[in-house]
């Protein structure tokens, strides 16, 4: 079995590997290079690809920062920090980067059907997140019914389907999951505005969520140490 996993360089994207390959599947990796200030990430997806076992990993630049209106692809727009849990859960962040899970499953769909792959895997998740529109189950079925039509193997009856392990899962659940499946924490970066090293900030939202995530495992975070 052959699967396309978008892979991020974070934790969430790198447990879903891990998780894909324990399901059997041959894991073809891919990373999206769109211009965000956070690029230590794709250093750490290709070191996470060859120590997950992935069968391959790709690197496909594509320029939304050039379209803007994020704070994760405009470094005049400030990322926000030590926002109360509250804030993170109230609308939609300006760390929220447009149609961006839809271009990156879009890529991941056309190389699925070139690896004549009928599985999708993605990091997303429903219940710790910070608002994005595209991290929702109903998304994810309107892009798996998408994928029947606008395709030339789902027109000629092949069905993809999007897998998104960590959907329904707390930050601590997906902690867990992770050391149960080996994946080395320590080199995985969640951070929105992290150092050249790819030292986290410990101030952004998405530092406070695996905060959070950790201290509900009871584990220390090895990316700290």
């Amino acid at each position: 079995m052959r699967a396309v996993v978008l892979l991020s360089g974070g934790m969430d994207s790198a447990t879903t590997l891990a998780e894909a390959r324990h399901r059997g599947f041959e894991a073809h990796a891919l990373t999206v290079r769109y211009g965000q200030r956070h690029a230590v990430e794709i250093e750490r997806a290709e070191e996470l690809a060859r120590s997950l076992g992935a069968a391959s990993h790709r690197v496909v630049g594509v320029e939304l920062d050039v379209l803007g209106g994020s704070a994760l692809t405009d470094e005049a727009v400030d990322v926000p920090k030590e926002r109360s849990d509250g804030e993170i859960a109230e609308g939609i962040p300006v760390t929220y980067v447009p149609a961006r899970n839809t271009v990156m499953l879009s890529l991941a769909l056309g190389w699925a059907e070139v690896l004549e792959a009928r599985d999708l895997f993605l990091g997303v998740n429903a219940i710790d997140y910070s608002g994005y529109p595209d991290c929702r189950p109903e998304y994810l079925e309107a892009f798996e019914r998408l994928a029947g039509l606008a395709t030339r193997a789902g027109v000629e009856g092949s069905a993809f389907r999007i897998h998104a392990p960590l959907l329904e899962l707390t930050k601590g659940q997906i902690v867990r999951r992770a050391v149960e499946l080996g994946v080395d924490l320590g080199r995985t970066v969640s951070c929105y505005d992290p150092d050249a090293s790819g030292r986290p900030c410990g101030r952004c939202d998405a530092c406070l969520l695996r905060a959070r995530g950790f201290a509900e495992a009871g584990l220390a975070d090895p990316a700290l140490a």
